[in-house]
Parts: C-alpha cells; structure tokens; sequence
C-alpha cells in the first residue's frame, strides 16, 4: 500500500475495530445502564488513536508474517 492508502486504510479499519470493540467490551462490563452510549463513545475516542498507532506499527509485521506463511503454504522459501 503507498501513498494516503498507507494511513486512511489503517484509520479506517482501527475506527471500525474499536467502535465494535468498545461496544462489546462496554455492554460485557456494564450491561445496558441508562448511560451506556456515553461510557461506550468516551471508551470508542480513548480506543481509536491507540488502536489507529498499533495498525501502523502492525500492518508492516502482518504483510511480511503473511508472506511467509504463503509462500511456505504454497511449498516456496521467501
């Protein structure tokens, strides 16, 4: 990935992650109390920025992890 790809694809994916993550977490944890959404959105806006650093710093780990474990499904040495 180059470009802006390199940063929105991360941003974008980490958004998503966190938002469905912070809401599992918050309901498992809490239940459904009357201030559910504001405990869950604070959660979501502490979440995102560690989450969006973590898939930058991951993504480069994850495609070389990738394209090892491919290439050795696929019988070849990387």
């Amino acid at each position: 990935m180059e470009g802006k790809a390199k940063y929105i694809f991360p941003a974008l994916l980490s958004g998503v992650m966190a938002f469905l993550m912070t809401a599992v977490i918050t309901f498992i944890n809490l239940g459904m109390p009357p201030d559910f959404v504001a405990r869950w959105l604070r959660a979501f806006l502490i979440a995102w920025p560690l989450a969006y650093c973590a898939a930058l710093i991951a993504a480069p780990i994850a495609r070389r992890g990738t394209a090892l474990i491919v290439a050795r499904l696929e019988g070849r040495k990387s």
